[in-house]
């Protein structure tokens, strides 16, 4: 098995995993905000996962070009179900606490530093470069599904089965993964010598690539730019939600499957159409239009509003991730694009631990005191969404941004 009939097997491993783990984060975000009733543990929960993912992504990204990617994947996906087996212990013997959310998120977020960049150069050797924008469709669809099935499961699933049940079931998902991974054939590039340069110095060099050229910086400082906007508003949204409606989890629930809906629809779109010709086109439309429903949601009043305009916002980020990556996978050479991809997510994802270390205080401090806690959280939602409306568009006032395709050539086959 090879190609894409290889890519479905692996792509549906990882979509159990995904719908798990998504299951789990929904039951711990109901569980620290009933614990503490403040947003700023669940910026805390984001928090503790990003730090750690973005600090060793560079470092990720070598082992990633220097081991096969296969056995990264796996090793990523054991240590999420040992974590997940953690939590589960922990609740068993009734000790499960707050700082051990802290402390599993954090575990995790290192393990996907690892993962991401494997899971993405291992599809560019897997796949035939004119599948690489249908198959990033399709992980975007995956992430989707995930987000509408999982809510709305972990929110019916979780009186009867309690957070006990709702691991176990994670754990399943993981299981899933690991067997498809063993399954499933993935090629590693050839190297001509094994490597002289020690791990730091090839964490380096996807920095040193990526400022080398500066189109692909310059699409890099956007995402930094998006995230930073949307993390400050996305992180406290649930506890907008949860203060407005009397801490409803199905609502929350609601929310969450309609975000997910429009990403699968948005995915589906994607794997159909494969995007714009011109990528950036998908890239900066898809932040403009994603971040005008997040401004919308700031406004808008009740539970159907805020689904539509949660699904509305998701839409655009299968073409805007789509895109984007496909312009990546073109331009970076196959054997090192572990560790430039690391060095780019880097770049991109430091916003969201600084965002994320705003936001809880932002809302708990600075708005919920002047105006409550639902109003000063949809202010936030207003506020911010609406400067990444303009962020997105002044990507086409930037040449570098504007005409990267055409700026870079294509990397090389390997």
């Amino acid at each position: 098995m090879q190609g894409f009939a290889a890519f479905r097997l692996l792509w549906l491993g990882q979509a159990l995993a995904l719908v798990g783990r998504e299951m789990t984060w929904f039951a711990l975000t109901l569980h620290a905000y009933e614990k503490t009733g403040l947003a700023t543990t669940l910026s805390l929960l984001g928090f503790f996962h990003f730090l750690p993912l973005i600090l060793f992504s560079p470092l990720a990204g070598a082992l990633v070009d220097r081991y096969p990617r296969k056995w990264v994947m796996l090793t990523a996906d054991l240590g999420s179900a040992l974590a997940t087996g953690f939590l589960l212990l922990m609740f068993l013997l009734g000790q499960l606490q707050i700082w051990h959310l802290y402390l599993v998120s954090a575990f995790s977020g290192a393990l996907g530093s690892l993962h991401w960049p494997a899971l993405s150069a291992a599809l560019s050797t897997l796949l035939e470069k004119k599948d690489y924008a249908r198959a990033s469709g399709m992980m975007s669809l995956a992430e989707s599904l995930a987000g509408v099935g999982a809510p709305v499961l972990a929110a019916a699933l979780l009186n009867p089965l309690g957070l006990g049940g709702i691991f176990a079931l994670d754990l399943l998902g993981a299981s899933a993964a690991i067997l498809t991974l063993l399954l499933v054939p993935i090629p590693h590039p050839q190297v001509s010598a094994k490597p002289t340069a020690s791990l730091l110095e090839e964490a380096l060099f996807g920095f040193r690539f990526i400022l080398s050229r500066p189109p692909l910086f310059a699409l890099q400082l956007m995402f930094f730019g998006i995230n930073f906007l949307t993390t400050l508003a996305v992180t406290v949204l649930p506890a907008m939600v949860l203060a407005k409606t009397d801490l409803s989890e199905a609502v929350l629930a609601l929310v969450r499957s309609a975000s997910g809906l429009g990403g699968v629809a948005g995915g589906l779109l994607l794997s159909l159409w494969g995007g714009p010709r011109k990528r950036v086109h998908g890239v900066l439309l898809g932040m403009a239009f994603s971040s005008l429903a997040l401004a919308l949601m700031g406004v808008a009043e009740g539970p159907r509003a805020w689904a539509a305009l949660a699904f509305m916002e998701s839409l655009f980020l299968p073409l805007l991730n789509g895109s984007n990556q496909a312009i990546w996978q073109s331009k970076v050479p196959l054997e090192v694009q572990g560790k430039v991809f690391a060095a780019r997510r880097m770049i991109a994802w430091f916003a969201n631990p600084l965002a994320m270390l705003l936001s809880g205080p932002l809302a708990d401090w600075v708005f919920a005191p002047r105006y409550g806690q639902g109003e000063g959280i949809a202010l936030m939602l207003l506020l911010f969404g609406s400067l990444g409306v303009v962020w997105g568009l002044s990507g086409y006032l930037i040449p570098h941004v504007r005409e990267a395709e055409t700026l870079l050539p294509d990397a090389k086959p390997d």
